[in-house]
């Protein structure tokens, strides 16, 4: 890796489908629907990923260490529960977390859920961003905003950047406020040999710096409040350098899905495998103050081991990474990539 910062050559994306105009990204796997819904003045928002009716095997892979989660327990291999209906990223802290309510009066009403023999329970894991610092800490995802993202759910191209969950994400946060970058969503999707769809969807909100993960080069992170110019979080990190209380938490979230067919021992495994996307890309990543969470889903019946559907999703979480940055736009003092 080098600290370099990016040459025009380097700002294009990785080749994979995704995004606007170029597949639909997660969308590529058939079954999967993504909505978004978003407060632009309060800087905050929640972004859904809907799976068929009859619901997809999942696994989850929780690394960071101040992570805001809901309903992971139940994608242990030994819960009982063997399929979920949707997975919410949303901003707001654990406030955030109420979005999820809403999600599930949405499948409700479409008669999606376990059934418990009175009702139908939508199963929606859900992992949260801290985005408070950057817009009107009062401005929360709530059962309305969960419940908009369920709407404007569609099979087609999803949109990236400061949309839905990563409304208000940014990066590079080690020296504070003055120093960071706009983070957002972005998403990647690959057919395998086989025919096996991956994709992801990713919202990168990341205390560390964002890299591209075949050049090496950087393309967003910390910057020197002062100057404005790139730093290298992991050279202060390594001198010691605590993060700036006043940057607030970070997370990066993720979820992979694919028309695989897999086991909910298997789906862990790949979403093990897919935080290997986050460590190409994001350095450093997994620290102290990161709530990374990667769920993995699947959705068909094709024939791919774990390891060759892990090894793909490492890939297109990257990709969806690169891409979160490259769509991102600034926020007022907050700059993006496409700002340099």
């Amino acid at each position: 890796m080098t600290d370099a910062t990016t040459s025009p050559a380097d700002r294009e994306p990785l080749g994979l489908s995704g995004g606007l105009g170029r597949g639909g990204g997660i969308t590529q796997v058939p079954g999967v629907q993504v909505g978004h819904a978003g407060d632009p003045v309060g800087i905050t928002g929640c972004t859904v990923v809907l799976f068929p009716p009859e619901g997809a095997v999942a696994g989850v892979d929780v690394r960071g260490p101040a992570p805001g989660t809901r309903e992971t327990d139940l994608l242990r291999p030994d819960s009982r529960v063997e399929r979920i209906h949707a997975i919410l990223l949303t901003g707001g802290s654990a406030f955030g977390l109420a979005a999820a309510a809403g999600v599930m009066a949405y499948l409700e009403e479409q008669g999606i859920g376990h059934y418990v023999g009175v009702a139908r329970v939508p199963i929606v894991p859900a992992a949260v961003i801290f985005d408070l610092v950057v817009g009107d800490p009062q401005a929360r995802p709530d059962a309305a905003m969960g419940y908009g993202a369920c709407q404007a759910a569609s099979g087609g191209p999803v949109a990236e950047g400061n949309v839905g969950a990563g409304t208000g994400a940014t990066i590079g946060k080690l020296l504070g406020m003055g120093g960071m970058m706009k983070g957002g969503v972005g998403t990647a999707s690959v057919v395998l040999e086989s025919g096996v769809t991956v994709g992801a969807l990713v919202v990168v909100n990341a205390l560390g710096d964002v890299y591209h993960p075949e050049l090496g080069t950087k393309l967003a992170g910390t910057r020197d409040p002062e100057t404005g110019a790139l730093l290298d979080t992991r050279a202060y990190v390594r001198r010691g350098v605590e993060p700036n209380p006043r940057a607030g938490l970070n997370t990066t979230l993720a979820v992979v899905a694919t028309d695989a067919r897999l086991d909910k021992a298997g789906a862990g495994r790949v979403a093990s495998m897919a935080h290997n996307g986050l460590a190409r890309t994001i350095l450093p990543v997994h620290t102290m103050m990161d709530g990374d969470v990667v769920f993995a889903a699947s959705t068909g019946d094709k024939e791919a081991s774990p390891s060759t559907v892990g090894a793909a999703a490492s890939q297109v979480v990257a990709a969806a990474i690169v891409r979160a940055v490259h769509a991102a736009e600034s926020l007022p003092g907050i700059p993006a990539l496409r700002d340099l």
